[in-house]
């Protein structure tokens, strides 16, 4: 039995396995644990192995690629079209290995243990955020049924809540409340430690680390963009121009074309979304000081703004960001903004 290619659907405790000879037929059915997955590799020649790109993939797929194998993670959505009639985790795993085998096929790059670390770390500060928003929601539902109406703004909401619970008297609030509010206001005080603790960490990162400096230098890059950038991205040379990069974060427009009538509608969103906030997020901080600037950029800028709304320049305006993000880290250089011919 000779496996060409070795397609895995992974599961959570165990997973289904399909091996593929030269030819594209199935040798091998078997389902084990992941554990015995990586011992079974071992115990193979070397072979391309084809998982999807989910969590656990990256970590078998390093182990994989240390005996001998040519790992190859592919999205989800562009497995699905190669599953056979009823899905299940056999067909899956044939469909894994099945499209592989495509010249066309889109494949992503193995991540190391750093890029799994910053991209944690990521994740559990946009989860601090969400959690210090709820916080901030809740606090404020809890003041208007009192008569208190708070502007909008979490400074603003942040004072009237100290000056509040540092009066005792002429206050709406009972006793119980005032506890209550104030347990909630010692919680968003401790959310707020721990996010400006992960921003200095972050910070630090963007200086030391040569890619995410050079990011930095791009209007409406700072170090928690650059940092999550370079960290998801990780060897820039898997996206041949800098329209694939932005097309990967789904800023660039969905075609609807049939009949031979193109037409084209709101972004795709594909990717994380994550990262295309936090570029939209910059975009839209920049924009003030970029359309004024005598650059190709702000006249560029300033053209989309006479024709097109604000929120639509403001994410084409995201997406020129990831193409030049893409030079930068392909040609190694920093943004040097050119100037309009006079």
């Amino acid at each position: 039995m000779t496996i060409a290619v070795l397609g895995i659907d992974l599961g959570k405790n165990s997973c289904s396995l399909v091996g593929l000879d030269a030819a594209g037929r199935v040798v091998l059915r078997r389902r084990m644990r992941r554990e015995t997955v990586i011992a079974f590799g071992a115990k193979l020649p070397g072979c391309v192995v084809a998982m999807e790109a989910c969590c656990g993939a990256h970590h078998m797929g390093r182990a994989l690629s240390k005996q001998g194998h040519t790992v190859r993670l592919m999205s989800p959505e562009y497995v699905r079209p190669y599953v056979k009639a009823q899905k299940n985790d056999d067909r899956d795993a044939e469909a894994i290995a099945e499209a592989a085998t495509r010249p066309t096929m889109r494949f992503v790059a193995l991540k190391s243990e750093a890029q799994l670390d910053v991209q944690t770390l990521h994740r559990v500060r946009d989860q601090l955020v969400g959690e210090r928003t709820a916080l901030m929601n809740q606090v404020r539902a809890i003041l208007l049924e009192r008569g208190h109406v708070v502007a909008q703004g979490r400074a603003k909401l942040a004072a009237y809540l100290t000056e509040l619970l540092d009066t005792q008297t002429g206050s709406s609030l009972t006793a119980r409340m005032r506890t209550l509010v104030a347990e909630v206001h010692e919680r968003w005080q401790g959310l707020d430690r721990r996010i400006a603790a992960l921003d200095a960490e972050f910070a630090e990162q963007a200086r030391t680390d040569e890619n995410a400096r050079r990011l930095t230098t791009i209007p409406g890059i700072g170090a928690l963009n650059a940092t999550a950038l370079v960290a998801a991205i990780g060897d820039v040379a898997t996206f041949a121009r800098g329209r694939d990069l932005a097309a990967w974060l789904g800023l660039v427009p969905r075609q609807v074309t049939t009949g031979g009538k193109p037409r084209l509608v709101g972004i795709t969103k594909r990717g994380s979304k994550y990262l295309r906030k936090t570029l939209i997020q910059g975009a839209r901080a920049a924009m003030p000081t970029l359309r004024q600037g005598d650059t190709r950029l702000g006249q560029w800028l300033r053209g989309l703004l006479a024709r097109a709304h604000a929120n639509t320049a403001v994410v084409a305006l995201a997406a020129k960001m990831a193409r030049i993000v893409w030079a930068l880290l392909r040609h190694g250089r920093v943004y040097e903004p050119a100037a309009v011919a006079a």
